[in-house]
């Protein structure tokens, strides 16, 4: 604000600044006259001082020199020109309002009072006489006829009203006293007139006591007698009437009100000007004095005057007998007047306002009071309005109760527009709404040049016209919130003006104008300071555009309605200043990264916090322009993105470069791979940074505001695609680095995987994968602390993949050890164990994918001993028999019961059917045998045949065998009753007929606790026979490899024998 435009707070231009002495309002000898009138007043006192007021009159002379300026010499000269002056005429003013409580003296039970009253100049002590007779006399007895004053009389009654004033003279207020006597009157009546309002006994008595009275002869009712010096300048109260007699002491009260006033008072003021005006003056030197010495303070004067004012005040209006309406009419007229000069809360003039208001009545006044009211009327109005017009400076936020002195202005102005004073007086009343609205919106004009003036740069250059403009746009953002928050809620409920609205409507205006004015100078290729400040100034105004929703409904558009429209050629610069700092910054951050973690619980380099700060601020770019045009935002999107994917790819491709510029200075294989991890880490964060774009920029709010002019599928294909293609070059460059973390790895794993399958040691498997496990651990451990989740069970998963290729190669290098094979078996569950890490690691069905499954099946048949094998074989028989349902071979029925008493196994072949006929003849000659299987399970039990049914394709054999064996063989796997129908061939061998397979495990009865009695109750079985396949499975296979094995050489001939009489066929 420049000093041109700055005024003390409470003044305005060509004003006295409030430290100035204000005696010059008066003349000197004006001031002089003023002082006599003063000090005549303290000298002339009459009274008893009240108890808040000053008694000290030497206080009072002190307190007035100071507060007229005069010094020692001025003051005794002119209290020597008082003490010569003539004194006044000392008057009370007295008036008998009303009585209660006195006596009834007439026969109906009433009195006719009255009363008559007078000064008693004698010295005398009329307080303390009851000691003695009680004085006879009375007033017409103490005081002259012509100074005695008389009432009116009342009629009947005990509580006569009279509310007569009477002026009463004195001189020596120290030797005068007040007389009052209350007589009943009597009038000559007839007796008869007086028994007609007799009532009751003591009306009678009263009737026998005026006969012995004279005639017309009043009787007392009481007296009251004061000393004036014992009285205040003003009294008013219940007096209690006292007896001459002690026959009837209670008398009643009396209502009186005193006033010690002047008359003839000898100074130039009180002779030459009115009553009022004097005291008007007077209170006008005394308050300014008041508010000075407040100030001096560096207190704000709350309208409380110091006891000395008051005392000098109440005194001079009394002596003055100043009514209470002429005192508050001195009051406005001084308090308005000063008001205009000085600083001080206006709360002060409510009081003058509600008081004339209440006690007004025009008749009052005479035709120069009340040109003179209504000239303080009006120039109060005109100078609240001004100050209205320029609360920014008048009332400043920065000054303390600012706002309540403001809303106490408003308030006086609505008061005294509103008062019939104001109204009758003034010609033409105002319309104060529209006169504080026009204020406002010429204060607000004045106050946004003043503004504009003051941030004018010094050069003049775009650049530094672009800083003033958003410096201006600040202060104009600044003030409309201090309209909005504070000030507007004060004019609202005063004057149901919304300021808000009119000082933005009036700022948004000015703004567009001066903001246009100044832009046509920019051209298209404005320089970069000009397009970065022209930036601060398109955010200030945005701020400031956005604040219309504080208006009240209003038709018609803004001037600031396109004001983006302005800012179109800086739009490719500012986003290409916003790629820049970006890009620069995450260069920098790349540089200054050692890959190493930056925090206790985090796995990311230092540069992931630089680059997400950099996204942030290029989210806050979008989010600060909110271009208001759809088409033009959505292309300002698609260059937004366009800019973070090239930073992000940028990214990758250098912090890969760091790692490995780290790596060649430190020749660390250790380190390197923890850079490694880092980096790793470090991408796949920038991968989710990438993901949170959609919703970080409001892809949704966007898609919705350009459905009317862009097709989705264009927003698809450019923003989506545009980001999944960076999406996935992030994921190729993850697996690159984790491939390349993996690779180090699997060397080492296929390295102990060589060692194990090839070492001829013979310690336990378990012994012997120990050095893989421990070297497994300490990496995979290591690569969990320094990846995060998603990275490591990446690996995990390449290893895994990795590793069950390594063991599919060494198990098909295996020559035919059983050792081997269980060295490599339980590698490999001890690997899949490892990899699961209890739920924490790789999930079962990653883990248990088909090449695990095939693996894991081939080792643990591979590292299965021969009659384990062999006992699998059978399972696996046993699993197609319950399989099959086809009986294009046959069938067999039988009836099998063990009896757990005798460890015996019942069977019964019933019969066959359906046989295939073998012979030439069409026909068959079959028989079955029956043997328990695996041999080696059961080596006692010798096989057994049915007898021959000769030509017959579905015999009836009807024969039942035992078999002693115990029951936990027959629960053991593979363990079955195998039934070999054969076609008996008498030359040549045995043609097979097919076979079946019986589950010992399902035999009735084995898991009974006793026999069960009738055999007959047990089911029979029907089971389809089948024919072995040519080619052998994988089982004999394996054995047939163990040369050496003698047993298993001699089951796989019995199997190989069985596949060449097979009907099945590839």
């Amino acid at each position: 604000m420049d000093a041109a435009g700055e005024t003390p707070m409470g003044t305005l231009p060509g004003e006295e600044s409030p430290e100035m002495d204000l005696s010059h309002r008066f003349s000197k000898q004006e001031l002089a006259l003023l002082y006599e009138e003063v000090l005549y007043t303290i000298w002339h006192r009459l009274g008893k001082p009240e108890h808040h007021h000053v008694a000290d009159s030497q206080e009072l002379y002190a307190y007035v020199q100071k507060a007229f300026g005069m010094d020692a010499e001025e003051h005794s000269i002119i209290m020597q020109q008082v003490k010569e002056l003539e004194s006044p005429i000392f008057c009370l003013k007295a008036t008998v309002k009303e009585a209660k409580g006195i006596l009834g003296k007439d026969v109906s039970g009433f009195s006719d009072p009255y009363c008559l009253l007078g000064i008693e100049t004698k010295s005398q002590d009329p307080v303390h006489t009851d000691h003695k007779k009680r004085m006879k006399a009375v007033v017409k007895d103490l005081i002259p006829e012509d100074q005695i004053h008389r009432t009116q009389v009342i009629s009947q009654t005990l509580s006569p009203v009279w509310d007569e004033t009477f002026i009463l003279e004195f001189e020596d207020v120290e030797t005068a006293s007040f007389h009052l006597d209350m007589w009943d009157s009597d009038m000559v009546e007839s007796v008869r007139h007086k028994l007609g309002e007799l009532t009751d006994l003591h009306g009678l008595k009263r009737i026998f006591k005026d006969a012995r009275k004279d005639k017309g002869q009043d009787d007392f009712l009481g007296n009251v007698v004061l000393r004036l010096k014992d009285l205040h300048c003003w009294d008013d109260r219940w007096y209690q009437l006292e007896p001459r007699t002690e026959t009837y002491p209670n008398r009643g009260q009396c209502h009186l009100q005193f006033l010690l006033t002047h008359k003839k008072r000898a100074t130039t003021s009180s002779r030459t000007q009115p009553s009022y005006t004097v005291h008007r003056h007077l209170l006008q030197q005394l308050v300014s004095y008041e508010i000075l010495q407040h100030q001096a303070g560096s207190i704000s004067w709350d309208g409380e005057l110091s006891r000395h004012a008051s005392t000098v005040l109440y005194l001079h209006a009394t002596q003055k007998d100043l009514s209470d309406f002429h005192q508050v009419m001195a009051q406005w007229l001084a308090y308005s007047k000063l008001y205009q000069s000085l600083e001080f809360n206006s709360n002060c003039l409510l009081h003058q306002i509600t008081s004339i208001e209440y006690q007004w009545v025009q008749e009052r006044l005479r035709p120069e009071q009340k040109a003179e009211l209504a000239e303080s009327f009006q120039s109060l109005l005109t100078y609240g309005i001004s100050l209205v017009r320029r609360y920014r400076i008048i009332f400043p936020l920065s000054v303390p109760r600012s706002t309540e002195r403001l809303q106490s202005l408003l308030r006086v102005l609505v008061q005294m527009c509103k008062m019939k004073a104001f109204h009758e007086l003034c010609v033409l009343s105002p319309d104060l709404p529209q006169m504080v609205s026009t204020a406002l919106k010429s204060g607000t004009t004045e106050w946004f040049h003043m503004e504009k003036q003051h941030l004018k740069p010094m050069v003049k250059s775009m650049e530094e016209n672009g800083k003033a403009l958003s410096r201006l746009l600040l202060e104009v953002i600044g003030d409309l919130q201090q309209c909005q928050k504070i000030w507007n809620k004060f004019f609202i409920s005063t004057l149901k003006l919304n300021l808000f609205s009119i000082a933005y409507l009036e700022l948004e205006s000015l703004v567009a104008e001066h903001v246009q004015e100044q832009l046509r100078e920019v051209d298209s290729s404005m320089s970069k300071p000009t397009a970065e400040s022209l930036f601060q100034l398109y955010m200030n105004l945005q701020e400031l555009y956005r604040m219309k929703n504080f208006l009240p409904k209003r038709d018609g558009p803004l001037a600031l309605s396109n004001f983006h429209q302005w800012f179109k050629e800086a739009v490719p610069q500012w986003l290409q200043k916003a790629y820049t700092i970006a890009l620069e910054r995450a260069q920098r951050a790349i540089q200054m990264d050692q890959l190493t973690p930056f925090g206790e619980h985090n796995k990311h380099s230092t540069s992931t916090v630089d680059l997400s700060t950099c996204y942030a601020q290029i989210v806050k770019t979008w989010q600060q322009l909110n271009w208001p045009d759809p088409e033009e935002a959505f292309m300002i999107m698609v260059k937004l993105v366009e800019d973070m994917c090239k930073i992000a790819l940028m990214y990758c491709r250098l912090i890969k470069e760091r790692a490995e510029a780290l790596s060649l200075s430190e020749q660390n294989e250790g380190e390197a791979a923890n850079r490694l991890c880092i980096v790793v880490n470090n991408i796949k964060q920038l991968r989710l940074l990438i993901l949170k774009l959609p919703s970080q920029l409001d892809w949704v709010q966007l898609v919705e505001r350009t459905e009317a002019v862009i097709d989705q599928q264009q927003i698809q294909h450019t923003l989506h695609n545009q980001l999944d293609s960076a999406v996935s070059c992030l994921d190729h460059e993850v697996r690159d680095v984790v491939q390349a973390l993996a690779t180090k790895l699997e060397k080492g794993i296929a390295r102990h995987i060589q060692e194990l399958s090839s070492s001829n040691d013979t310690r336990e498997p378990e012994d012997s994968i120990i050095p893989l496990m421990k070297f497994l651990e300490s990496e995979l451990q290591y690569l969990n602390e320094h990846l995060v989740q998603e990275n490591f069970k990446s690996l995990l998963t390449l290893l895994w993949h990795h590793t069950l290729s390594v063991l599919s190669a060494a198990a098909g290098q295996q020559v035919p050890s059983t050792q081997c094979y269980k060295k490599l078996h339980c590698a490999l569950k001890s690997l899949e164990l490892c990899f699961y890490a209890e739920g924490c690691g790789l999930p079962l069905e990653t883990l248990h994918a088909a090449a695990f499954l095939s693996l894991e099946s081939h080792l643990a048949l591979c590292s299965s001993t021969s009659r384990k094998l062999i006992q699998k074989y059978f399972s696996n028989r046993i699993q197609q028999q319950l399989d099959t349902s086809s009986e294009k071979y046959g069938a067999v029925t039988i009836k099998a019961l063990y009896r757990p008493s005798e460890q015996k196994l019942r069977v019964e072949v019933l019969n066959a059917v359906n046989l295939i006929p073998l012979d030439s003849n069409g026909s068959s000659d079959p028989f079955v045998q029956l043997t328990l299987e695996p041999r080696h399970q059961f080596p006692e039990v010798v096989a057994r045949t049915t007898q021959c049914k000769r030509n017959e394709l579905h015999p009836l054999f009807d024969e039942a065998f035992d078999f002693l064996i115990p029951p936990e063989k027959c629960r053991q796997e593979g363990a079955c009753l195998l039934l070999t129908v054969f076609d008996y061939d008498t030359l040549g061998a045995n043609d097979l007929e097919g076979e079946a397979f019986f589950p010992l495990c399902h035999l009735p009865g084995l898991d009974a606790d006793e026999d069960q009695a009738d055999t007959g109750r047990v089911p029979q079985t029907r089971l389809p026979l089948t024919h072995p396949k040519p080619s052998g499975d994988e089982i004999l296979r394996l054995l047939e490899s163990r040369k050496g094995d003698k047993e298993a050489q001699a089951f796989v001939k019995l199997r190989k024998q069985r596949a060449k009489q097979s009907k099945e066929r590839e």
